[in-house]
């Protein structure tokens, strides 16, 4: 099979992703991060009533020339309004976001006003009619699309759903992704290890990158290379309704890789498998119905490149959520050779110089099964096919992995 190129594995993996269309309610206080199913419609208009803007006094511009003095009739403020209506001649003491009392048209700010006795206010600057006032439905209108379907539930919205009157908000669902590592040489951390065996790592980082992204996780544990541990596992993903099925290692061609084998038995229609990159050439793409599939490669860093570079805007996309830019522009400082078939990702340093430019070095060890690299790294530094020898101060494209 020939090796398919990243942006045409991409594009196939993305395929008719999207929200699977399910809503849930969550509570307002829960509601952040999320992203919203459905329009949302104010319950409620805001401003209610028309309100001061600022602290002063509410008078008829008319009353209010410069100079005049006016008897004070009584207060307004926030949550106890006066009763009654402007008499002539007079105004009213007024606090920001307090209704405008009947009968007045503006409000004299403090600062342009004296007082010369508790009894009434001179005028130092007339205002003109409707300054500092919110008329009422300023802001927004009952039975009006505040919110639209799609909005990524931000500090911003919250607030706003809030003031609209909604204590729960329709959400999408998150996108369920059950992970399974698999090998007889797994363990947990914290378990003692025998002879030939090692931690199941990847598992963790790849399910911190699904969280992050949005989704919720099915963690599988560990799959021994036993056709009956694979079967067991997949019944598993099966019966809590995963929307992808993430596999980590065993899906290549050896004796003891039975993970393609597990998953045609249960009549998974193959998309392709292994890419022209590096890491992470052994990727597995299919679906069993309406269960997406990705194998990732066993090898840490090859793992998380391809977890970065597909899963990620997987989950993305089925959550609903915008798709993020996660490719900047960097300068090159170190050379770096020409490139063979295979699309490169580099993990590089990346610092920002005063001007806000990034400038991004390979970092010294690039082997696939290097994990403290890979958690130092700060970028990948990406090598298309067939890139000519690059020089100190070229510009490459580079997948922020963190700020």
């Amino acid at each position: 099979m020939a090796l398919m190129p990243v942006d045409d594995a991409l594009a196939r993996i993305l395929e008719g992703a999207g929200p699977e269309g399910d809503i849930e309610m969550v509570a307002l206080a829960d509601g952040f991060g999320r992203v919203l199913g459905r329009d949302l419609e104010a319950l409620r208009t805001h401003p209610p009533f028309a309100a001061s803007a600022m602290d002063g006094y509410a008078v008829r511009a008319n009353d209010a020339d410069t100079g005049a003095i006016l008897k004070l009739q009584g207060e307004s403020a926030a949550g106890h309004g006066f009763d009654g209506a402007l008499e002539p001649g007079s105004a009213i003491r007024i606090f920001t976001g307090a209704p405008v009392p009947e009968g007045t048209d503006t409000i004299v700010i403090q600062e342009n006003t004296e007082r010369p006795d508790a009894a009434t206010v001179q005028i130092v600057k007339a205002a003109e009619p409707g300054r500092h006032i919110r008329a009422a439905g300023v802001d927004f209108t009952e039975g009006k699309v505040g919110l639209e379907a799609g909005r990524l539930l931000d500090a911003g919205a919250i607030t706003f759903a809030a003031a609209m009157n909604h204590a729960a908000l329709p959400v999408h669902r998150r996108p369920r992704i059950a992970v399974l590592a698999t090998g007889d040489e797994l363990r947990l951390p914290g378990q003692t290890l025998g002879p030939g065996q090692i931690i199941a790592s990847n598992t963790f980082g790849v399910a911190a990158l699904v969280r992050g992204a949005g989704g919720e996780v099915i963690d599988l544990g560990i799959a021994e290379d036993r056709m009956e541990a694979l079967d067991e596992a997949l019944d598993s993903a099966e019966a809590q309704s995963a929307d992808v099925l993430v596999t980590i290692g065993g899906a290549s061609v050896g004796d003891h890789d039975l993970v393609q084998k597990a998953l045609s038995a249960r009549g998974m229609a193959l998309d392709f498998w292994k890419i022209a990159m590096r890491p992470g050439k052994p990727l597995m793409s299919g679906r069993i119905e309406r269960m997406r599939v990705l194998g990732l490669p066993g090898n840490p860093a090859s793992s998380l490149v391809c977890a970065h570079l597909f899963l990620e805007p997987l989950v993305t996309r089925l959550g609903g959520f915008p798709d993020p830019v996660r490719i900047r522009k960097a300068i090159l400082t170190k050379d770096l050779p020409e490139n063979d078939l295979r699309q490169d990702y580099l993990r590089g340093s990346l610092e920002t110089d005063a001007a806000g430019g990034l400038h991004a070095t390979p970092l010294p060890r690039q082997d696939s099964s290097l994990m403290k690299v890979f958690a130092d790294a700060r970028c990948l530094i990406i090598r298309p096919p067939f890139a000519p020898l690059a020089k100190p101060g070229d510009e490459t494209d580079v997948l922020v992995l963190r700020p």
